[in-house]
């Protein structure tokens, strides 16, 4: 039997299978005792062969995966989290208020979705809370962000034109939907889809952090066409898998100007007649992408220098 891994607890798994029953499953005993650099060898989004002994089900096999998000596990030291697999674009929800979502988190996502090839595409909720200052460094952010080709949107769960945008967005995709805590995912999906009724918590007005919701990673099939994985909210996305010279491969709008440099091996940091820096001096870079680029890849640089 085959079928689609939708919820992972670390123990069970829920696998959808092809005939569209969903069954609990447990690791094979040779896939638990693998070696492996992740903390959950089976990701949602997963295809899967299952096997039947005793009328227990079990995850015998793991097809090859055309696409995944991963990144640093937050609670084990060189391991490795993968947040879903398979997936066609992803959606990620940010907000700038009631919390307010750094945009080094954004970027750092894209970073990752550029690096798995996944399309991207930017929520920007709450926009109900809004006052003129955000609603004109929204303006920014999505010149900025469609400039360099990423579908940007301002939402609210309380429009019905907002609801319907998603609905068109999400049609007939297999898509991950993510952000911090708090920004208003597991409220867009319950708008959309009120069938699903997942849990949702108020955004604390005294420090303006969010409250995870959303336990394990969960795909959802939608009544319209396509599936949805929710996701716990991220409070730090560190990323892996990086060699410092890679990095600036994944910032679209540097990507164009690689070339261009005098020296092959340039870090884009302080050399001399560096396209990248004069792009960024003269403007035509974000200086705010430029400085998350300098921190990514300084990070990176000290990660593979302590591993080797």
């Amino acid at each position: 039997m085959t079928g689609t891994v939708y919820q992972s607890t670390g123990k069970w798994y829920t696998v959808k299978l092809t005939n569209g029953k969903l069954v609990q499953c447990r690791l094979k005993g040779k896939l638990r005792l693998q070696e492996s650099d992740t903390t959950n060898p089976v990701a949602v989004g997963d295809q899967v062969s299952i096997e039947l002994d005793g009328g227990d089900h079990s995850i015998a096999d793991i097809h090859k995966r055309d696409n995944y998000i991963i990144r640093s596990s937050p609670r084990h030291v060189r391991k490795n989290h993968i947040i879903a697999s398979n997936v066609e674009q992803s959606l990620l929800v940010a907000s700038l208020k009631q919390p307010k979502t750094r945009l080094g988190f954004i970027d750092r996502f894209l970073v990752s979705c550029e690096m798995y090839h996944v399309p991207a595409i930017l929520i920007f909720n709450k926009k109900d809370l809004y006052k003129k200052k955000d609603f004109d460094k929204f303006e920014v952010l999505k010149t900025l962000y469609e400039s360099i080709g990423y579908p940007t949107y301002l939402t609210s769960i309380e429009d019905e034109e907002s609801i319907n945008t998603i609905r068109n967005l999400l049609k007939a995709k297999n898509t991950l939907i993510s952000g911090q805590s708090g920004v208003g995912k597991s409220s867009i999906l319950n708008a959309i889809e009120a069938d699903l009724d997942i849990k949702t918590k108020v955004v604390s007005n005294y420090n303006e952090k969010g409250q995870h919701t959303t336990t394990y990673a969960t795909m959802y099939d939608l009544s319209f066409g396509g599936q949805v994985i929710d996701t716990p909210g991220i409070k730090l996305l560190k990323l892996i898998n990086l060699e410092p010279e890679e990095v600036s491969h994944y910032f679209p709008e540097m990507r164009e100007l690689l070339n261009e440099c005098k020296f092959d091996n340039c870090s884009h940091l302080n050399e001399p007649h560096c396209k990248v820096v004069e792009a960024c001096e003269s403007g035509l870079i974000d200086e705010g992408r430029f400085v998350t680029y300098q921190n990514i890849y300084k990070e990176v640089k000290e990660t593979n220098y302590w591993d080797r």
